[in-house]
């Protein structure tokens, strides 16, 4: 069940929050209980509203692509999850299965991996049939093993939390289920209005990190660094799994002390015992979503040359760009050693 508990009104001393300029929504998501919701807290904010005459977006397009980009980013939409949304894809090696609570991100990273792989305008789209979206879940629970879902590969659910409300409420749900569990990322700060939830331990918080050049010029819109590590540090205190994604890693100048600096950061901040895991994301890109961060950032420093990279396929032909083989295993050898090092309790889930 849909809890009808809103606090619109969010006061915090971490990163500013994002607020876009415009939110549009649609007659079908008005219609839901779950778009009203997120409509209040909209409101609190004293955001424009406009309520669409039908179910699609418009007048999101701008001039060129670089303004299309612009209009887009400061926009939020609160429509409904098509029916195609219901039916989940496996999203190794992250979880069993992915489900979204929205698609796009308000953040501004050079480096996104949702550029070429989302159509149309990087517009923040919002599910506002929440209720649904929830109850097909069990559709893919089993008696016999634990069963795990990831929410964050399509936008970012703690930038916009304090508009939706929806990552709480998912953490709810998840709280009362015996074999599932629920796994998000985020790269803001904005925590405590998840940290008294009954999560029963069934949810999997983390947070992506990356060393300091990385992170001060390639992430815009986001929390620093250490504001993320403070937030994951609340919810360990407050019994959450935690972890920490370090995506993606990139072989630029002096990486090593740069990675080493970030690693003395993550050992200051997560001085405490927790069940901390580790996720490990090469930097890649494929041809599209070079085209389209070359329009969206074209003055970045980001490494998009295929000359400097080897050539990996799908097994659909699809090509994408990663480390030769020696600069990929010098990262993981020193990144690795760095987590066994300073923590030595923690899992490594995955190297990709």
């Amino acid at each position: 069940m849909i809890s009808s508990s809103i606090q619109p009104q969010v006061k915090t001393s971490q990163a500013k929050l994002w607020l876009p300029k415009q939110v549009l929504i649609t007659p079908a998501a008005y219609a839901e209980n779950w778009g009203q919701q997120i409509l209040e807290r909209v409101k609190s904010f004293n955001i424009p509203v406009t309520k669409l005459s039908q179910n699609r977006l418009t007048g999101l397009r701008g001039k060129n692509e670089r303004e299309t980009y612009g209009i887009a980013k400061n926009t939020l939409a609160i429509v409904n999850a098509p029916p195609s949304q219901l039916k989940l894809t496996p999203i190794p090696p992250s979880a069993d299965w992915q489900f979204h609570l929205a698609q796009g991100c308000p953040a501004h990273c050079q480096y996104c991996y949702l550029a070429g792989s989302l159509s149309g305008a990087p517009v923040v789209k919002v599910y506002a049939n929440l209720p649904q979206i929830l109850a097909n879940l069990s559709n893919y629970e089993q008696e016999d093993r634990d069963i795990t879902y990831e929410v964050s590969c399509y936008t970012d659910p703690l930038g916009i939390e304090h508009l939706t409300g929806s990552l709480a409420e998912s953490i709810r749900y998840f709280g009362t289920r015996k074999r599932a569990y629920l796994r998000w990322v985020s790269k803001f700060a904005y925590v405590e209005q998840l940290l008294d939830l009954p999560h029963n331990g069934n949810t999997h918080c983390r947070i992506s990190v990356n060393a300091d050049p990385v992170s001060h010029s390639m992430e815009g819109g986001t929390a620093t660094v250490a504001q993320r590590l403070q937030a994951l540090r609340q919810l360990a205190m407050h019994g959450y799994p935690v972890g920490i994604v370090i995506a993606p890693i990139m072989a630029i100048a002096n990486w090593q002390q740069h990675y080493a600096n970030l690693f003395q950061l993550i050992t200051q901040t997560l001085d405490l015992d927790c069940d901390l895991t580790f996720e490990l994301i090469t930097h890649r890109f494929t041809p599209k979503s070079k085209e389209v961060l070359k329009t969206w950032y074209p003055n970045s420093k980001l490494d998009l040359e295929a000359e400097n990279r080897s050539q990996k396929r799908n097994k659909f032909g699809g090509v994408k760009y990663v480390y030769p083989k020696d600069t990929m295993a010098e990262l993981q050898e020193f990144i690795e050693a760095q987590i066994n090092s300073n923590f030595p309790q923690a899992k490594i889930l995955y190297w990709t």
